[in-house]
């Protein structure tokens, strides 16, 4: 059985992922530093908001993935999928090197863990219900 709706997901967020890496890989080439931050503040902030990409989307995808492949119901993988995605789309912005806790922020922090914590009940209900 196909994970039709997370392979939508998963492709718009593959797209997000590539634009936040190329946006480093940018500030790279315009900066001269091909490794490493060299401690400009734009390069460390592009950078975190690719490696917070990075270290929360795969595991929100499996989670969702895994819930469609037990059979969840269409509309409950296209609100995990949709939720991380727009938490994932509004987050970057949120980050910021002068302050911790912006709306954005928390909006997108909250939504990828709200997602993940979601997905991960969904799969140990499916693990109940279907032993």
């Amino acid at each position: 059985m196909p994970a039709l709706i997370t392979s939508l997901y998963a492709g718009l967020l593959a797209l997000l992922s590539v634009f936040l890496s190329g946006y480093v890989g940018q500030l790279r080439g315009k900066t001269n530093i091909p490794l490493g931050d060299g401690g400009n503040r734009d390069i460390i902030l592009a950078n975190r908001r690719h490696m917070n990409f990075v270290e929360n989307v795969p595991l929100a995808l499996l989670l969702i993935a895994l819930v469609e492949l037990n059979g969840a119901a269409p509309w409950w993988i296209h609100a995990l999928g949709g939720t991380l995605l727009l938490a994932r789309l509004i987050h970057p912005f949120g980050l910021k090197i002068e302050t911790g806790a912006t709306p954005a922020r928390i909006i997108g922090a909250g939504g990828t863990t709200l997602v993940t914590l979601a997905a991960a009940i969904t799969l140990l209900w499916q693990f109940a219900a279907y032993r």
